[in-house]
């Protein structure tokens, strides 16, 4: 344990973050959907005998989703209850069928609904409104408890969802930084990839009617398309040694261009509906892109310690001349690091694209901001030589919680940023304190100087 904290000190960091939100967030709440469906049986199975049963919910796929799990939990019940009727709409539709069940005498021992619908007045006095529903009617909702909002399942798979795009792209950032470069331009990459993908879509392979070859075909396409631009920024880098700032600052600046050209400035959104799959869609319960974000970690982890190219990429930023007196072969290494950086912007690009199936052309618009920021706070050093590819990851779920959290907790957009940066800021000289970078005779000199 101790050797884990000292490799990823920003794991303690994200840990209190989601502890201070957890605490923040406290509130009563209750079970929705399915869970509430299967609760709700578990409420009548209690009973110990038969009854019949209405189920009431508003028209929402949550409440879809209660019913249907309501009555596939009582259709396999062992004491033979019997859903008599389900309603799904709001107040007038609902009063409007129980007085028609009400004039036709109908018998209903129990009323299933979640708490939003207990709580109307006709419902929660509904035998002396509607006695000839058999006057011994009993409303059951899912049971209200105390949890923290921000640690509900689906809120955490939400923080992995929206961080998942930023996450992917920080694993090509890691390596750039490493070999003490940097890569401007993968936010502008990002609506590159999604711009190609979606205009090929829509122009080569069918628009809405395109099958899952062609939108493949496309979106690798988009993917090459960003693969081509890092080649040409680490090119510039290895063979002219322009420095990494300055070559992808115009790549950033081509690439914006690029895409604003193509769409003339417009949205392009004529995709099929399966385009959605890979940014919007599950499986298993998981997000498709979250389960691709960990396996490309758990592929770069791999690649960074335990091949040839990951002990080269740290010799590089540690000391390229040394590195290159030892056998080296830096500018090789230094095209596959900025070409793996471009070919990931391209795949976030195509996430993105997916997510919201269809395309914006200011997509990743400031992205790479953030996506140097979850390196940096992951513990990768700017100067190079320094980082891991968890720590990235770590980083990352960092900027998703305090985001996330501070959303949760009510705080506004623009204080939101402040509170961000600093954040960033004191995680990083925490990490810095606790590496030992910095000792309190470095900041006494500072002041004395």
């Amino acid at each position: 344990m101790k050797n884990l904290l000292a490799e990823y000190g920003m794991l303690l960091v994200l840990l209190l973050l989601v502890v201070c939100f957890s605490v923040l967030t406290v509130t009563d709440t209750q079970n929705s959907g399915a869970d509430a469906g299967r609760e709700l049986a578990e409420t009548l199975e209690e009973s110990g005998a038969a009854q019949r049963v209405a189920v009431i919910t508003q028209e929402t796929v949550t409440g879809t989703q209660l019913a249907d799990a309501l009555q596939q939990a009582v259709a396999t019940s062992s004491l033979a209850h019997e859903v008599i009727g389900v309603i799904h709409g709001e107040p007038p539709e609902v009063r409007r069928q129980l007085d028609q069940w009400n004039a036709d005498g109908m018998t209903i021992d129990i009323i299933a609904c979640p708490n939003a619908v207990a709580n109307w007045p006709f419902i929660g006095e509904v035998n002396r409104r509607f006695p000839g529903l058999g006057g011994s009617c009993e409303v059951i909702a899912p049971v209200s408890y105390r949890w923290p909002a921000f640690l509900k399942a689906q809120n955490l798979l939400n923080v992995a969802q929206q961080i998942s795009i930023i996450a992917i792209i920080a694993i090509g950032m890691t390596l750039v930084i490493i070999t003490a470069g940097i890569d401007l331009s993968v936010g502008s990459l990002i609506g590159l990839a999604a711009v190609t993908t979606t205009v090929l879509i829509r122009d080569a392979a069918g628009a809405r009617e395109a099958g899952t070859g062609a939108m493949i075909l496309c979106g690798l396409a988009g993917i090459l398309a960003c693969g081509l631009c890092g080649f040409l920024s680490g090119f510039c880098v290895a063979a002219f040694r322009i420095p990494a700032f300055i070559v992808t600052l115009a790549m950033m600046l081509m690439a914006r261009g690029l895409a604003l050209t193509i769409t003339n400035s417009q949205s392009v959104n004529e995709v099929p509906e399966a385009f959605g799959w890979l940014g919007s869609e599950r499986s298993l319960g998981v997000p498709n892109s979250v389960i691709l974000m960990f396996m490309l970690y758990a592929g770069a982890h791999f690649v960074m310690s335990r091949t040839r190219l990951g002990r080269h990429v740290y010799a590089i930023g540690g000391n390229a001349e040394a590195a290159r007196l030892a056998g080296v072969p830096v500018q090789r290494v230094q095209l596959i690091v900025y070409t793996l950086c471009g070919l990931l912007a391209g795949l976030g690009g195509v996430i993105m694209a997916s997510k919201h199936k269809g395309v914006e052309p200011n997509f990743g618009f400031m992205d790479e901001l953030t996506v140097i920021a979850a390196v940096v706070v992951g513990g990768t050093s700017l100067m190079g030589g320094q980082g891991k590819v968890l720590g990235t990851l770590i980083g990352a779920f960092i900027i998703a919680v305090i985001r996330n959290g501070m959303n949760q907790v009510g705080v506004p957009p623009n204080p939101q940023m402040m509170v961000m940066g600093a954040v960033i800021l004191l995680a990083v000289l925490i990490d810095q304190i606790r590496k030992g970078n910095v000792s309190m005779r470095d900041i006494r000199q500072t002041f004395r100087s």
